[in-house]
């Protein structure tokens, strides 16, 4: 029985471990937490599962809040003119709901799952300096904690990494209390963008006291979405997001006035330059470790790819792995399997990069049409974020966008 290592226990770390461990593996999973630990802290990300991503949950028994959390139908964009009026809004519909699970719930649940299914868990922290000691224990041991020092293992490619500071500062509360919009109240994801000051973004969601409402700021750096450097508390980051709202997107102050914080953990703030590393690092001559998730690709979350990323990068290191049968896992089998998942990370890292900049022109277009009411247009923009790879055949391309506008616009 091939025996693996896992360190981290996040989206990518656990959902490879429960899938390996269904296929017979003896796998071992690090986490420096245990699951009260987790469920008991502080918030840890925003997350929306879109379809395909939680189909993959499916198909490992994995999904165990599926009823219990908000089915989210669509995706609307709104972008603001002159503060507190819209220029264009638009709602896209996805062919199946997308989740959003409280990663203090889901990785604390994932963790008991795994343990009740025989699985052994270390609840540990570990430092670069006992890893290699570690490393010879086992066939293969993968790097899923996305931060600490295990991380600087991994050297960045600057090929795919153009930026090399944060592009957004991030602050996000969960609530309850949130109105539905009156026209439009089936649970759906909504981004404000206001051009060159930020965007916010709204998502229904599951935490430890039921459904809630997760609150998502993206502040250009120095703009005026950029006022979290004190880490407020939850009641002081409730008050200050309803008077940028007031100002900004009084549209979503009318269905934020009654909530109220879910708990006393329930903010976060931060910033990171989005990066993609090198998939293996060498710890010596004879031992290598492999990386994952958003050790490897640490996408924005302008564009609410991080999770999904990461259960992509589990069933591909999955596959690749029950492929290579009982051969070793040496640095080309590791480079092998990392190139199979950015054949897929590739397309929401270039679409998420490009989103970060100036809104382009060609984007623009696309909204602009989808807001005078092409439905074809609105739900193509909106597949993208569950589907990313189509996105390459159409919108990151002006070329390739304007004939796409073309062939669904009537004529004049």
């Amino acid at each position: 029985m091939r025996r693996i290592l896992i360190i981290g226990a996040g989206q990518a770390g656990l959902q490879l471990a429960l899938s390996l461990q269904a296929e017979g593996y003896e796998v071992t999973v690090m986490s420096a937490r245990t699951p009260d630990e987790i469920r008991n802290g502080r918030i840890m990300s925003t997350q929306c599962m879109f379809y395909p991503q939680l189909q993959l949950e499916r198909d490992r028994g994995l999904n165990l809040w599926e009823r219990d959390a908000p089915k989210i139908v669509a995706q609307r964009v709104t972008v603001g003119g002159p503060p507190g009026q819209v220029a264009l809004d638009t709602v896209g519909r996805w062919d199946d709901y997308a989740q959003s699970i409280d990663q203090r719930v889901k990785m604390a649940g994932w963790l008991e799952l795994f343990e009740s299914r025989g699985g052994n868990v270390v609840y540990h922290g570990v430092m670069t300096s006992d890893l290699e000691g570690l490393a010879t224990l086992y066939d293969l041991t993968l790097i899923a904690a996305g931060k600490g020092e295990l991380v600087e293992l991994f050297d960045r490619d600057a090929s795919r990494s153009p930026y090399d500071r944060p592009q957004r500062q991030l602050s996000c509360i969960y609530v309850h209390g949130m109105s539905p919009r009156p026209d439009y109240p089936e649970p759906h994801v909504r981004l404000t963008a206001t051009p060159g000051v930020g965007e916010l973004f709204f998502m229904p969601g599951l935490t430890n006291s039921g459904p809630c409402d997760i609150l998502l700021w993206e502040a250009v750096p120095g703009e005026a979405f950029d006022v979290w450097s004190d880490r407020p508390s939850p009641a002081d980051h409730l008050a200050r997001t309803l008077d940028l709202m007031r100002q900004y997107a009084p549209w979503e102050y009318e269905l934020t006035v009654g909530a109220e914080p879910t708990d006393a953990r329930c903010t976060l703030f931060g910033g990171y330059a989005p990066v993609v590393r090198h998939p293996v690092g060498r710890l010596s001559g004879s031992v290598s470790v492999l990386g994952m998730g958003d050790v490897l690709v640490a996408n924005d979350p302008i564009t609410g790819q991080g999770s999904n990323n990461a259960a992509r990068c589990a069933a591909v290191y999955c596959a690749e792995i029950l492929r290579h049968g009982d051969r070793p896992f040496d640095e080309k089998w590791m480079q092998s399997a990392f190139d199979a998942y950015w054949d897929y990370a590739r397309h929401p890292t270039a679409f998420t990069n490009m989103m970060l900049g100036p809104l382009p022109e060609h984007v623009q277009k696309v909204l602009a049409v989808a807001s005078a009411g092409n439905e074809e247009v609105a739900y193509r923009f909106a597949y993208g974020y569950a589907n990313p790879t189509d996105f390459e055949n159409w919108i990151m391309d002006p070329e390739k966008t304007d004939a796409y506008i073309a062939s669904v616009t009537p004529e004049p």
